[in-house]
């Protein structure tokens, strides 16, 4: 009985520090746990580890795939702002020409009443004093009828300024401006310098003013005066250099310098038009702004 006790008692003294030994340490259990992280690492992370998530200061927060594709979105996001801003532009252009030709066919159909209703008093008192008209009379009361109807040049040639307080103001400078407009259209330059700056003279304050300053400016260029373009146009951009043109009359002034041989003064032009109104420069004229410069021989 002792001998078999002994025997039993041996072989598990012996047992024990075999299991002992097979235990793993401390060390050797973190090693296996990092590697398990690591594995698991690059199962999830197959093209590198994110920089938030990154294990070890020698390994990259992000690779260069990243990097690129990170650069080609803000890219793309910035194409698509530019086109949205010039959408936009191109939509608040075509509400203002539709302001404007509603507020022509308004002031034109007032008009129009206010004829009717003046030509029928003046007919019933004309026709109350009328007179036989004889021989003598006809020599020498040349026929009025055929110089009065004549109303169109007046508004052009002694324009009366608008009162801006009037509740017709905005609507009746715009019409003005889209006379002129249509007359640039035409082509008929003349005419349309004439209409656009009897629309600046007769509406002071009114928003259109910079437009139709620049417009007569383009119009004296596209009839090929430069040298009286370039003096509209650059005394539209210092009398309001804030308005909604005077970037576009900067441009332009650019454009007629160069006509006229001045390629230096062009390129100062160019230039302070680039300092001025570089983050607010119309999308239109930043995309002109290149060929101007190499045609003037700008560096």
């Amino acid at each position: 009985m002792r001998s078999l006790l002994f025997a039993t008692t041996a072989v598990f003294l012996a047992v024990t520090p075999a299991a002992a030994q097979r235990q793993p340490t401390p060390e050797q259990r973190i090693d296996r746990v990092e590697r398990q992280v690591r594995q698991i690492q690059r199962q999830v992370f197959p093209k590198g580890q994110p920089a938030d998530t990154a294990g070890f200061s020698d390994e990259p927060a992000a690779t260069q795939t990243v990097v690129v594709a990170q650069s080609n979105r803000i890219d793309n996001l910035e194409r698509q702002l530019v086109e949205i801003t010039r959408i936009a532009e191109e939509s608040s252009n075509r509400v203002a020409t539709l302001e404007a030709e509603v507020a022509r066919l308004r002031a034109e159909l007032d008009g129009r009443l206010r004829r009717l209703e003046t030509g029928n008093a003046a007919a019933g008192s004309t026709a109350a004093a009328e007179t036989p008209v004889t021989a003598e009379t006809a020599q020498t009361e040349p026929a009025p009828a055929a110089e009065e109807p004549k109303p169109a040049p007046v508004r052009t040639a002694t324009p009366r300024p608008a009162n801006p307080s009037s509740s017709s103001f905005v609507a009746d400078g715009e019409a003005a401006y889209d006379e002129g407009y249509q007359l640039w259209l035409q082509k008929k330059y003349p005419q349309a310098i004439a209409a656009l700056r009897a629309m600046a003279s007769s509406f002071p304050g009114h928003r259109r003013v910079s437009w139709a300053n620049n417009l007569a400016g383009r119009a004296l260029l596209d009839s090929g005066q430069p040298r009286a373009a370039a003096e509209a146009l650059l005394a539209n951009y210092r009398a309001n250099p804030k308005g909604e043109r005077a970037a576009d009359s900067l441009f332009y002034l650019g454009q007629a310098l160069t006509a006229l041989k001045q390629p230096t003064q062009a390129c100062k032009a160019y230039a302070e038009l680039e300092d001025v109104y570089g983050a607010s420069m119309r999308a239109e004229l930043r995309g002109l702004l290149p060929a101007a410069k190499t045609k003037a021989g700008c560096k």
